[in-house]
């Protein structure tokens, strides 16, 4: 309601892209300015399953900021510029940093366990670069957080196609699994469905939503009748309840600095999943009495 243009500008999405870049500009640059026992050194930041295997976990981190050309770079900032504002203003920045980095981490680990499992044709001894396991976690969480919702998405930036957002996972897991499979793609496609199941895994473990995550549960059996007259007389008083503890007499300047001002700083960091019962009904209240004016 009150979020200027210099805040939404600058979310965490675009702070990652900026860094993305920055860090690829840095990659293009330093080799040449610095001597050749740092250049040496700076190597140990991309992901490499041996040095991960002897302790240099900090890869797991560093890897998902550098990229191996400008057309890697530009493909994945797209991707993390669409598809990150949607999820950041559904999770909040901190618990949005938090899956992006995390679900990147993951997908670098599967890489790695995978070239320590089956090493050699299909998972060779190579530097992992690129943010596209957080990407592809990016795009599962927002698959799951708006299920059956239609969307349009260009295949290959090109040709666009209608599908509900569930349907981008089902993309997303053959995608890997069939990339898996072709050797010759250089792509760590292992590290992209690890961070499919990180971004899953943290909307269904640990991002509670307002309402089920998966729609299996309209499968389950209806409760008995005198069940739902319970349930439902209940909500209703709470409903009451919540009504008599929303101040009412306060003039519309007053009400909006001491009641609408603290959630709307409670939903500028934590998202608008975050409020209870009491706090969205303030805010339709803030809404009635700003249409009375």
């Amino acid at each position: 309601m009150r979020e200027t243009p210099q805040r939404a500008w600058w979310s965490m999405s675009i702070v990652l892209v900026v860094l993305n870049a920055v860090c690829y500009a840095a990659q293009q640059i330093v080799p040449g300015m610095v001597p050749a026992g740092f250049g040496r050194a700076s190597l140990h930041v991309a992901l490499v399953p041996s040095e991960l295997a002897h302790g240099m976990v900090w890869q797991l981190l560093t890897f998902q900021f550098l990229h191996g050309s400008m057309l890697h770079l530009i493909l994945n900032c797209a991707m993390l510029y669409m598809f990150g504002r949607p999820v950041e203003e559904a999770l909040g920045r901190g618990r949005f940093l938090g899956m992006y980095l995390a679900s990147g981490a993951l997908g670098g680990l599967v890489q790695s366990v995978c070239a320590w499992v089956w090493p050699g044709h299909f998972f060779p001894e190579a530097a992992v670069l690129g943010a596209s396991a957080g990407v592809f976690a990016l795009i599962a969480a927002f698959a799951a957080l708006n299920w059956e919702t239609q969307i349009t998405t260009l295949v290959a930036f090109i040709l666009p196609v209608t599908m509900k957002a569930k349907y981008l996972i089902v993309v997303e897991v053959i995608l890997a699994l069939l990339g898996m499979l072709d050797a010759s793609s250089g792509i760590a496609h292992a590290a992209h469905l690890g961070g499919i199941l990180g971004g899953l895994a943290y909307i269904h473990f640990v991002f509670k939503s307002d309402r089920d995550l998966f729609p299996w549960t309209r499968f389950r059996a209806a409760p008995r009748r005198a069940e739902l007259v319970g349930a439902q007389t209940a909500k209703r008083r709470a409903w009451q309840r919540v009504r008599a503890a929303i101040p009412d007499d306060l003039p519309p300047a007053e009400f909006i600095t001491r009641e609408v001002d603290p959630i709307l700083d409670k939903i500028s960091a934590h998202g608008i999943q975050s409020l209870t019962e009491r706090e969205r009904r303030i805010l339709e209240a803030a809404r009635a009495k700003m249409s009375r004016k």
